[in-house]
C-alpha cells in the first residue's frame, strides 16, 4: 500500500500538481517580473512557470539543494533570505510555510525582500477530518526527503492574522483549485488548499 501510495504521489500528484499550480501562479504574476521562489524543492514549479511565461526572471531558494534542482535554486539557512530588501517584485511561497518553524519569521523576510507582492499557496484546515487528511498527504509527500513535519494546519481566520500581522493584506483568494484528476480529488481537493496574493499594507 505505502509503495502504491508513493507511485501515485510521484507519477501523477507531483507532476500533475506542479502543472496545475503554475497555471493558477501564472495570472497572478505581473509582466517581466522578478520572483523569488522559497523553497523550490527541485524546481519543477518554477521550470513550469517558465515555460508558461518566458518573460518571468524566477531565482528559487531552500533548505537543501535537490539532485536534479536547476542551477537557479539555492540553499539558504532557513531563517535570513540572503538578499537585500525589495529585490524582488514578487515572492512566491508554495507548501512552505506550513512546513516552517517560524512561519511569521518567514513571512516577515519574504515581506523584506519584496517590493510590493507576496503569493501564497498553503493548506486549509476546517476541522479534525481535514487536519487527518492534510497530514496523511504530507507524510506520502515529503516525509521520505527530510522535509520538516510539523502538521500545524490552519484555518482562513488564522491566515488573514497571520498576513496582518506581518503587514500584508489579501488582494486576491482562491480556494477552487481543482488540483487533482478523479477520484484522488474526492480526498486531495476538498477546500483543503488555497492561493492567495497579498500586497504590502502601508
Amino acid at each position: 500500500m505505502k509503495r502504491i501510495c508513493e507511485h501515485i504521489n510521484k507519477a501523477v500528484i507531483k507532476i500533475g500538481r506542479s502543472t496545475r499550480i503554475a497555471q493558477l501562479l501564472s495570472p497572478l504574476l505581473p509582466e517581466s517580473a522578478s520572483v523569488l521562489d522559497v523553497g523550490c524543492g527541485d524546481g519543477k514549479l518554477s521550470s513550469e512557470l517558465i515555460r508558461l511565461r518566458p518573460d518571468l526572471r524566477i531565482q528559487g531558494i531552500d533548505l537543501r539543494r535537490a539532485a536534479d534542482a536547476p542551477t537557479y535554486c539555492s540553499v539558504y539557512d532557513g531563517r535570513r533570505i540572503p538578499h537585500e530588501p525589495h529585490a524582488f517584485d514578487v515572492v512566491q511561497l508554495v507548501d512552505v510555510l506550513h512546513h516552517a518553524q517560524d512561519p511569521i519569521a518567514l513571512l516577515r523576510e519574504c515581506r523584506r525582500v519584496t517590493k510590493s507582492l507576496i503569493i501564497v499557496k498553503d493548506h486549509l484546515c476546517r476541522g479534525a477530518m481535514d487536519r487527518s487528511i492534510l497530514a496523511w498527504m504530507d507524510k506520502i509527500g515529503n516525509a521520505r526527503y527530510g522535509v520538516p513535519l510539523y502538521y500545524e494546519y490552519w484555518n482562513k481566520t488564522r491566515w488573514k492574522k497571520a498576513f496582518e500581522t506581518v503587514g500584508m493584506g489579501i488582494a486576491t483568494w482562491d480556494e477552487r483549485l481543482n488540483l487533482y484528476p478523479w477520484p484522488l480529488n474526492l480526498v486531495g481537493d476538498r477546500n483543503l488548499h488555497f492561493i492567495s496574493k497579498l500586497k504590502k499594507s502601508h
